[in-house]
């Protein structure tokens, strides 16, 4: 009888369904808003400038989201192990709401600016600093740990699925009223903190007063660099994304070359979202088991090879290029889902809960460079270049890093399995 009550999955866990309603909720009130805010920052660009300046004011929007990330970083994920999780992912996931209802309600008044945009998007970085790590270190106090490797699967297809339904969302009810994708995201803020507020207390575990805070806040970025296949899964996936990120330059696309509006651009962010879904999906059924690294390096070229196929749709005529754009980014889902997963997956698992905020904090920050500092760099390029020359030119980088890392990390190609590849990387943590 009692063998009964011990779960085998972590959606039999109360507590775990809360952590997904939260992030659902969370991720889909975010993305929706990150693509509005994308719209109508490129929009009120295009009233006085061309479209190489537009394109480089998103290039500011995601930096403005990036410095917050880059700067308090290790604050934030100090802040995770030595706080109530719970309580840190309320106070930021409040500052996002916050942020939401004044645009909404600039939004509908009439007052939106570029200034305006780039404070909220800088307010935005601010909190998901803090709700990133907080979140990400929570869900494996909330269960066994041998559910976590499921739990990472799941976690990561409410992630997907979030990714999906926002921008969609936010494309699709921009379209009706301009101010109804901020309400919506207000809404599911609120959802949010609720689900969290729901869960148990997430108290840290006993801090070492012996040592100084700013000596704890570098043990995640030490614990990185001592792990050889660590860092070079989350360098790896940091200079694919930084290159072939396409994504900030969708409003280009979806404006400049396919002349479409909103609704078009909610459909081409939703793609990326369903190739990775689905991928998540697969793997919460069947996990990746053998010769993880070699496939993770492929999967790499492929997302460079997918994002160089997007790009070159701008040559096509439109009945073609944008059903070719849909596929390609859909592509560019599933390829780097395998990614995310194996670098999730090895964070999780193999960090202690008293440093595992920390961890996640860096895991955050390279994932952030990657996006935020990629759709900057991605803007700032496309001034330069253009935006068809700068995302065909990022794909075929990031298949030259595969190839690069791939001789600098021959830890990654070496990972047969999970436990394998964290055997490998023990083997060398004691040779240094």
């Amino acid at each position: 009888m009692q063998a009964a009550s011990v779960p085998t999955h972590p959606l039999q866990v109360r507590d775990f369904r809360l952590y997904l309603i939260a992030r659902f909720a969370t991720i889909i009130g975010q993305y929706g808003l990150l693509l509005v805010i994308a719209w109508q920052a490129y929009s009120t660009a295009r009233l006085t400038m061309d479209t190489k300046a537009a394109a480089a004011q998103l290039g500011f929007i995601g930096l403005m989201q990036f410095l917050p990330l880059f700067l308090l970083t290790p604050v934030s994920g100090w802040v995770a192990d030595h706080v109530d999780r719970r309580k840190v992912a309320i106070g930021a996931v409040l500052l996002q709401m916050a942020c939401t209802a004044i645009l909404g309600i600039a939004t509908h008044d009439g007052w939106v600016s570029l200034p305006l945009l780039f404070l909220v998007a800088a307010l935005l970085g601010v909190s998901r600093c803090f709700a990133g790590p907080a979140y990400s270190s929570m869900a494996p106090r909330l269960l066994p740990k041998e559910l976590v490797p499921a739990a990472v699967a799941l976690g990561a297809l409410v992630w997907q699925s979030g990714m999906i339904t926002g921008p969609a969302l936010g494309g699709y009810v921009y379209s009706i009223r301009p101010w109804l994708p901020h309400m919506l995201s207000t809404g599911m803020f609120i959802i949010a903190i609720t689900a969290t507020f729901l869960l148990p207390r997430i108290p840290p575990v006993q801090a070492d007063v012996r040592r100084h805070p700013l000596r704890q806040m570098a043990d995640g970025l030490v614990y990185v660099r001592t792990n050889r296949l660590v860092l070079g899964a989350i360098t790896l996936d940091l200079m694919a994304v930084l290159l072939a990120g396409s994504t900030a330059l969708l409003p280009v696309y979806a404006h400049d070359v396919f002349h479409a509006g909103p609704k078009a651009l909610g459909g081409l962010a939703a793609m990326m979202g369903i190739g990775a879904g689905l991928t998540a999906l697969y793997f919460g059924f069947r996990p990746p088991r053998h010769d993880v690294g070699n496939k993770m390096l492929l999967a790499v070229a492929g997302f460079g090879a997918a994002s160089t196929l997007f790009g070159s749709t701008a040559f096509m005529p439109v009945a073609i290029g944008m059903p070719v754009a849909f596929a390609a980014l859909f592509l560019c889902g599933v390829t780097d889902m395998y990614s995310v997963f194996v670098r999730q997956t090895l964070i999780q698992v193999y960090t202690p809960d008293a440093m595992r905020g920390r961890v996640s904090s860096v895991s955050q920050l390279t994932i952030s460079a990657s996006n935020e500092l990629g759709e900057a760099e991605s803007g700032f390029v496309a001034s330069l270049i253009g935006p068809v020359a700068t995302v065909i030119a990022g794909g075929l980088g990031a298949i030259a890093v595969v190839a690069l890392w791939s001789r600098l990390f021959p830890e990654i190609g070496l990972a047969r399995s999970f436990d394998a590849a964290n055997n490998a990387n023990q083997d060398h943590m004691q040779e240094t």
